[in-house]
């Protein structure tokens, strides 16, 4: 491997770092949060969540595996880019394609290694998640903070905007290790949904076709009349709201069209982002957990008592309040915090971990049949 350039890092906590770069050479800003996953840093960087973020890995050994194309959660990196302990460029993996510093590269996004993870990550716990910025170009820690100070907060941002789709299409692929799909017609014995693309990641809708139904994407900038009718006629049986990047509470047009599908009774299910513009929709507004919860090691205790390990990518989180409308189905058992809800006379539900892991276990699958056996 090159010898690698330096980088510098800026906090907004004040402090200052001088580490390696194996990416994208350039500066870049962003929200600074930590991944716990043993495994899958190609699914979670191109997953569109982490819009406006760094991810910071615990793991202290990636790119083992290289990258491939059959992995992707989405078409490219949306994130600013990834702090890990320690890279490895020569990968080891019969389905490699290329080394993640050249994925990094040509999806620009910035890979910084050589530094303490386990320094960071404490930080991070202690402090919250910060804004930070990175920069190959740029060593001067007054010039650094400075033009941190005028970046805009990843709270002030519409990140949906840059990674919601701008074409519907019908997604026909399963999951992986499902049996072989008979699709030879778009709705030949399944029953039609339309998912709202919000940043939905690839294996969402592998989940849901493999539940049987026919899905239908859609950009964010949906019209809820166009839906309700469809829903009236019988076009469509219900809607998906995907997860996504950002703060749910500056969304203010999509609670509005949300606000109108339940007022229209249209049977509805939610992942993450969903989940929590479900609730602001119906009058609990989030707010932003202390370090989020980020990784594939989750316990979630469902109202069966039985316990899953979960998938879990989130900064925000729906209020206990919520339960003067809704039936908590899922609580996670770290932190006490709600994971899953059932609206009370209403024919929708939510979960705030990711049910379709990519990375992580697949224990909460079972969801995605639930929503496809209530229509």
């Amino acid at each position: 491997m090159a010898e690698l350039k330096k980088i510098f890092i800026y906090l907004e906590t004040g402090l200052f770092i001088e580490a390696k770069s194996f990416g994208y050479d350039g500066t870049k800003t962003g929200e600074l949060v930590f991944n716990t996953s043993m495994s899958g840093y190609q699914e979670i960087m191109s997953d569109p969540s982490y819009a406006g973020q760094f991810v910071l890995f615990t793991m202290p050994e990636i790119g083992n595996v290289g990258c491939n194309d059959d992995d992707m959660e989405s078409s490219k990196i949306h994130s600013s880019g990834m702090i890990v302990r320690n890279y490895q460029d020569r990968y080891s993996n019969f389905r490699g394609q290329k080394s993640l510093g050249d994925f990094l590269k040509q999806n620009e996004a910035l890979g910084i290694c050589n530094i303490d993870t386990r320094f960071l990550t404490k930080s991070v716990r202690d402090s919250g998640p910060c804004m930070m910025i990175a920069s190959t170009e740029i060593s001067d820690k007054e010039e650094l903070k400075n033009l941190l100070k005028k970046s805009p907060r990843i709270e002030e941002v519409n990140y949906i905007k840059e990674v919601s789709t701008k074409k519907s299409y019908i997604h026909t692929q399963g999951a992986w290790d499902s049996e072989k799909l008979e699709y030879e017609t778009p709705n030949a014995k399944r029953k039609k949904i339309i998912a709202i693309d919000f940043g939905v990641k690839r294996n969402i809708l592998n989940e849901l076709t493999s539940a049987g139904l026919e899905v239908e994407v859609i950009n964010n900038n949906f019209n809820p009349d166009i839906l309700i009718d469809k829903f009236k006629s019988d076009e469509i049986k219900g809607v998906f709201l995907s997860n996504g990047p950002g703060d749910p509470l500056i969304l203010k047009e999509e609670q509005q069209k949300i606000k109108r599908l339940i007022d229209a009774k249209i049977p509805m299910f939610a992942i993450c982002l969903g989940h929590q513009l479900l609730s602001i929709s119906h009058g609990h507004p989030t707010y932003k957990l202390k370090f989020g919860q980020h990784g594939g090691n989750h316990p979630v205790q469902g109202v069966s008592g039985a316990v899953e390990i979960t998938a879990q990518n989130h900064n925000y989180n729906v209020p206990d309040s919520i339960c003067e409308i809704a039936n908590v189905t899922h609580k996670n058992l770290f932190d006490d915090t709600i994971e899953g809800v059932e609206y009370k006379n209403s024919p929708i539900f939510s979960v705030q971990h990711h049910p379709e892991a990519s990375p992580g276990p697949h224990e909460s699958r079972y969801i995605f049949q639930k929503f496809a056996d209530s229509l």
